[in-house]
């Protein structure tokens, strides 16, 4: 019999998604094959403390399924680099653009990829500023308000006039000190899977998220049992490959490795995609609209979760 290999799964952790991550978490413990494998669950608690330490003569590779500040923005990928264990998923760099919505959009703009008008401010710039209205006024309403580091939906409002903008302001500066306020437009809300290396990654077919009222939020997204997205989409061959391209283009954008969800905006009276985001570990369960779009693509999701860990072993020359 073949040597099962150590796989620890990292969960919690101190940002605002933990409990989005234990779930995640879950359904890769229970759907590791257990012929290949032998999961160590490792719950990072709220506070950041760790229960174990992780040492590379104890384990194999690390699997971590950590969203938002903390785990998915390169802080968890730098101390496993530091430490020489290969983990699933991108690298610091990646993580850490794709993380910073900001950072995210200047690597888009520079390589021509589509993104929604939009401005940032610090909260400095909000604080100081004898006309709020100046900060956003390139935009048009309704406008989205977000801090720039996080995911989830947490801490984004939708904003029609000054009073809800400075509410949004404020919630959002909760969660970060950097705010971005994207302006709305009526779309489709689109998602694509990537799943490979650097060089030759591949995307899905592309899902379309059902959006219960004006915007998908935490609750929809997390709490609510109603389905959340049809996959495949139903859409135009030629709009499908157009998303399927820009989704390998906005991970080569900011060098993404092993996987990562890319989210659109599709106007379909003009025919027009923007890029909204990447998400370097977006929510991970069977019923995550990465996993389903990856096994409406041929990928079932414990071939999923193995294709990840051979790339983790791969990079790291193991």
């Amino acid at each position: 019999m073949t040597e099962r290999s150590r796989v620890a799964v990292l969960a919690g952790g101190p940002s605002a998604e933990h409990e989005v991550s234990l779930q995640s978490a879950q359904a890769v413990l229970d759907a590791l094959p257990r012929d290949l494998y032998e999961p160590v669950p490792v719950i990072i608690d709220r506070q950041g403390r760790w229960p174990v330490e992780l040492r590379r003569d104890l384990l194999d590779v690390v699997f971590p399924v950590l969203h938002g500040p903390f785990g998915e923005d390169g802080v968890v990928q730098g101390h496993l680099e530091t430490l020489g264990i290969p983990y699933v998923g991108c690298g610091v760099l990646a993580s850490a653009v794709a993380m910073d919505k900001v950072a995210m959009r200047r690597a888009f703009l520079a390589e021509d990829i589509p993104v929604t008008p939009h401005v940032w401010f610090t909260e400095h710039d909000w604080r100081t500023a004898t006309d709020p209205w100046g900060l956003v006024k390139p935009l048009a309403w309704p406008m989205y308000v977000k801090p720039a580091n996080m995911g989830s939906s947490i801490g984004i409002s939708r904003v029609t006039s000054m009073d809800e903008l400075r509410a949004g302001v404020d919630l959002a500066l909760v969660h970060d000190r950097v705010v971005v306020v994207e302006q709305g437009v009526s779309a489709r809300e689109l998602i694509c899977g990537v799943l490979g290396g650097y060089d030759t990654p591949d995307a899905s077919v592309p899902g379309e998220l059902i959006v219960p009222g004006e915007w998908l939020d935490y609750e929809a997204k997390y709490l609510s049992r109603a389905e959340i997205a049809t996959i495949p989409a139903e859409l135009p061959e030629r709009v499908a490959e157009e998303v399927r391209e820009l989704s390998l283009r906005a991970f080569r954008a900011i060098g993404g490795y092993g996987l990562a969800r890319v989210d659109f905006l599709y106007e379909h009276d003009t025919g027009r995609l923007y890029v909204g985001e990447i998400n370097t570990m977006p929510g991970f369960t069977s019923r995550s609209v990465y996993a389903r779009a990856w096994a409406a693509s041929g990928v079932p999701y414990p071939d999923l979760l193995r294709r990840l860990i051979d790339l983790a072993f791969a990079r790291s020359g193991s």
